[in-house]
């Protein structure tokens, strides 16, 4: 290409296309559908978004809700936790999932006129404490509740939510675990040490450190903060401890006055893990349609996947989904765009 060369503003030259928005959609429906054929509802039926209250990121989640009825004719109603504990009963001996009639998305009376079945319950809500606000007495909780033990499909099961926590990443980091879900062939043609040449360095704070554990500790307090994060049971940005911070945290929680550290009990909540360093590129970052400056920046790349099983174990579906891009400026610990600290971005393959 010369120096006089225009590129076609019509061409993605060397930006993939992401089908997130479509591909996850398609998922819910083939869950959607699923339900219909195996319990033949009566009454209509809907795919239930389980959202904050007063929720403010909600683009995307709009983008799905539409494409469930533009591609599917598939309706969508949103509900809080809390206000689902009014608006949402179950059968008790099918374990059929209602949403009243009369009820609107926000609550509002006189909006929807019949009562609608939900198929499959996805969750946009339900991964923090706040969400919990009561405990796990309070009106949430049973909210949480009442759809786990229904037959309305659960985006995710409350296993599948546990099972993406950063204490079973650390766990599977573990000598030894991976081999579990492999065969002896699996094994000894690569897959496994494949798998795991990929892994960073993930140390158990809990009861069940090892001595490897405690190695990385004694390490992260004598010096080498910056190697390593500390990181809570959290989804999102704002929450994981660097540096200084790190070390201090951890001093204040370890008793290392003998021949061997002790860890003290605050600790259990959290993992901690070797810091990644990636490449860095000069960027001009935008927040809300204004520059919001240039100077080196990171990212992280995403890959979404979407899988449908049978209550019987069978995979109904289960395929690649898009991608999620996220950019931040290099000189910024934490990330996260809805919370702040991080950019939309795309990928550029060349």
């Amino acid at each position: 290409m010369g120096e006089n060369y225009i590129p076609d503003a019509t061409v993605n030259e060397g930006v993939p296309e992401n089908l997130a928005s479509t591909k996850l959609t398609d998922a819910m429906n083939i869950a959607h559908e699923r339900y219909i054929d195996r319990f033949k509802p009566k009454h209509p039926v809907a795919i239930l978004f389980i959202v904050q209250e007063g929720e403010t990121n909600t683009v995307d989640q709009r983008i799905l809700e539409f494409n469930l009825w533009t591609n599917h004719k598939v309706p969508v109603i949103r509900m809080s936790l809390t206000k689902a504990k009014s608006l949402m009963q179950m059968d008790s001996e099918t374990g059929a999932l209602y949403i009243l009639p009369n009820v609107s998305a926000d609550g509002e009376q006189g909006a929807i006129p019949t009562k609608y079945e939900v198929s499959v319950a996805y969750f946009r809500a339900g991964y923090a404490p706040t969400d919990y606000p009561d405990g796990y007495d309070g009106i949430e909780w049973d909210s949480r509740e009442r759809i786990e033990r229904s037959r309305a499909t659960k985006c995710p099961s409350l296993g599948y939510h546990l099972a993406g926590t950063k204490k079973v990443q650390q766990e599977l980091a573990r000598s030894g675990t991976l081999e579990r879900f492999f065969t002896d062939q699996e094994i000894s043609d690569g897959i496994v040490a494949s798998m795991r040449a990929a892994f960073a360095g993930l140390y158990s704070l809990g009861n069940d450190a090892l001595q490897e554990d405690l190695d990385a500790v004694k390490d992260a307090i004598s010096g080498n903060d910056s190697n390593y994060v500390l990181k809570p049971q959290r989804e999102g940005g704002g929450y994981n401890y660097y540096g200084e911070q790190l070390a201090e945290k951890l001093k204040a929680n370890v008793d290392d006055s003998g021949d061997t550290l002790i860890l003290g009990d605050d600790l259990a909540e959290f993992i901690l893990m070797q810091r990644l360093f990636p490449p860095k590129q000069m960027s001009v970052l935008l927040r809300a349609g204004m520059v919001e400056g240039t100077n080196e920046s990171i990212s992280e790349l995403g890959c979404f996947g979407a899988i449908v099983q049978s209550h019987d174990g069978q995979t109904l579906h289960n395929e690649y989904s898009g991608f999620l891009l996220r950019t931040k400026f290099s000189n910024v610990n934490e990330g996260g765009v809805a919370s702040g600290f991080a950019t939309l971005s795309s990928p550029y393959l060349c």
